[in-house]
């Protein structure tokens, strides 16, 4: 399946350069022919005003031809740009089916918290993350929700909802092209937090009493003023009606003015908005989550593409006022007074629904970036989720963040019967990345993704991990007490819902062997006595009486290595049992140094 992704990308990407590259070429035509429109155009102007040996009708055609040749421009350049983005999307795509995406992406650092239970030690964010290989969104809003989606697990319900929408998207390629290429229109000019504190603001101008004086005023002014031309009164009325108007204008003035001032930036953001809005709204269902997403975009029954073109409209009146030809009457007929009055009415109507288009948005590009990686990943199961005691059953299970080509497959079963494995091992051999492997599959299955295994159970799971600790010079904290500080919270995490899977990489490891093994089975039988179940790693053998102590809860697994030709080689085979020998002082040998 994933064969059949690569061909179908390569062959757009195969079209949309050529597309690119004939657009390119429309485009130096079209400003080689603009030059020799100017050029004619200027020769035919001294033709007629200097030397006076043409008519000036003359100059119409040429005159014509540049419109008409900015007119055409005006409709290729978006074109070309949006095939540039198309390219864009489907080299991105290839990229990451040939294992070539790392540091290419979006590594939203900005989402990475340390103190996080276990986006660091997970590799959630940075580059070559997990966030890198599944955001295609492409605004604020939508990798915000993604972000969102892996850094906290979803109920039962949730999440296979989620399943259901991806479904239902993954085959849907041209919606995803689409709303990439106009994201990337979008790029970082939509600011989610100010538009939607625009929207949500309090009304500075009053409701539908002062927009009906300030119509009934210009109304009287220009009734009083077409009747005093026709003679049928004196001209005091219309000084009466302009004075009114007047006052009404001065009273009001503050306000309008700061309407008109804060309305610039989120039109121009809405504009973009709308964009991508109207090609949600286009898409057809095919899963209920999908069905209420877009039902919840429409206010009053209208959709949020048609509520901002009414505002797109306003902002388009309120800068006619800057018309050289019409700036002489727009103070008498209250022009500005009166579209900023209207433009506070749609807030009032539609400025609350602002929030909900973007959270509406960034659901959206979410669940497209998981249905992108579902279509991608077409060979990966989704997990069958379920409730009742933490559970963890995989079959198959490997990284996803590694090649095909390289990454081993284990299964894995945790659960009440068995809550514990002790994973030993040589160095390299596998076995941080057997938790990690565990954790990202984790955070994939409760996010609504597919996972990288075969078949995998699991319950709702809080996932903990301490694996990268490191001591802080700036707080003086040893690596040792940053570790029991890490354990201190995953102990407090195992104290609530849901239950915890902790993934615990050389367990005090900064302690002797006497205290490291009374340590570890204190930590570990706390964690399990609060139904936590999950995975320690470690070099010490003195650790792998734990899993006998808590026997049959527990059990001893490993990771074992042989030396080949010189050369240490690794399988990545998990087998039951305590592994029997150590690698460390041939890898010491096999870099040169004397042991």
């Amino acid at each position: 399946m994933e064969r059949d992704a690569a061909a179908e990308y390569a062959r757009r990407l195969a079209d949309r350069r050529a597309r690119a590259a004939r657009l390119a070429a429309a485009e130096r035509r079209i400003g080689t022919w603009r030059l020799l429109a100017v050029v004619v155009l200027l020769a035919g102007a001294l033709a007629v005003y200097g030397w006076q040996v043409l008519p000036a009708w003359m100059l119409a055609p040429p005159a014509l031809a540049f419109a008409a040749l900015v007119a055409w421009h005006a409709r290729v350049m978006p074109a070309r740009r949006a095939a540039d983005r198309a390219v864009a999307y489907y080299a991105g795509g290839v990229a990451r089916l040939a294992d070539r995406w790392a540091g290419g992406g979006r590594a939203g650092l900005r989402f990475l918290d340390l103190a996080h239970p276990y986006a660091g030690d997970l590799d959630l964010f940075g580059a070559g993350s997990l966030f890198e290989l599944l955001c295609t969104a492409r605004t604020a809003a939508g990798e915000a929700r993604l972000a969102a989606w892996l850094l906290a697990p979803a109920p039962v319900e949730v999440a296979c909802a989620r399943q259901v929408a991806v479904a239902a998207l993954r085959p849907r390629l041209d919606l995803r092209e689409e709303l990439a290429a106009l994201g990337d229109a979008v790029g970082d000019r939509l600011d989610p937090v100010a538009l939607t504190a625009w929207g949500a603001a309090p009304a500075r101008l009053g409701g539908a009493g002062r927009r009906g004086a300030a119509a009934l005023l210009v109304a009287a002014s220009v009734g009083a003023g077409g009747g005093w031309l026709l003679g049928w009164w004196a001209a005091w009325p219309v000084a009466v009606a302009l004075v009114a108007q007047t006052l009404l204008a001065l009273a009001l003035r503050g306000a309008v003015r700061a309407v008109v001032r804060d309305v610039e930036r989120p039109g121009r953001e809405l504009g973009l908005l709308a964009a991508l809005l109207a090609r949600i709204e286009r898409e057809p269902a095919g899963a209920p989550s999908l069905a209420a997403l877009r039902a919840a975009l429409d206010t009053a029954g209208v959709a949020p593409s048609a509520r901002i073109a009414q505002l797109d409209r306003l902002v388009t009146l309120l800068d006619a006022r800057r018309n050289q030809f019409f700036a002489p009457l727009a103070p008498l007929l209250l022009w500005q007074t009166q579209v900023a009055l209207a433009i506070e009415h749609w807030r009032a109507v539609s400025g609350a629904a602002v929030a909900r288009w973007l959270d509406a948005l960034g659901e959206y590009e979410a669940l497209c970036a998981l249905a992108g990686y579902a279509y991608e990943r077409a060979d990966d199961a989704f997990p069958e989720l379920v409730d009742g005691p933490a559970r963890f059953s995989a079959v198959g299970l490997g990284h996803p963040l590694l090649p095909a080509s390289r990454c081993e497959r284990n299964d894995v079963a945790l659960g009440p019967e068995r809550a514990l494995l002790v994973v030993s091992g040589s160095n390299m051999s596998g076995k941080s990345t057997l938790l990690r492997t565990i954790g990202v599959n984790a955070v994939l299955a409760q996010a609504g993704a597919p996972v990288r295994a075969t078949r995998l159970t699991l319950s709702p799971l809080a996932v903990g991990t301490s694996m990268r600790v490191a001591d802080s010079l700036q707080t003086g904290t040893s690596r040792f007490y940053a570790e029991i500080q890490r354990l201190r919270q995953l102990v407090d995490l195992a104290g609530s819902a849901p239950p915890l899977c902790f993934l615990l990489d050389e367990i005090l490891h900064g302690t002797n062997s006497h205290d490291r093994r009374i340590g570890a089975e204190a930590v570990v039988r706390g964690l399990l006595g609060r139904g936590a179940i999950g995975c320690i790693t470690t070099h010490d053998l003195t650790l792998a009486g734990i899993a006998e102590a808590l026997a049959p809860r527990a059990a001893n697994v490993h990771f074992a290595d042989h030396l080949e030709d010189g050369v240490m080689r690794f399988d990545y085979r998990m087998r039951d049992g305590v592994v029997q020998h150590s690698n460390a002082l041939a890898l010491m040998r096999a870099v040169g140094l004397e042991v």
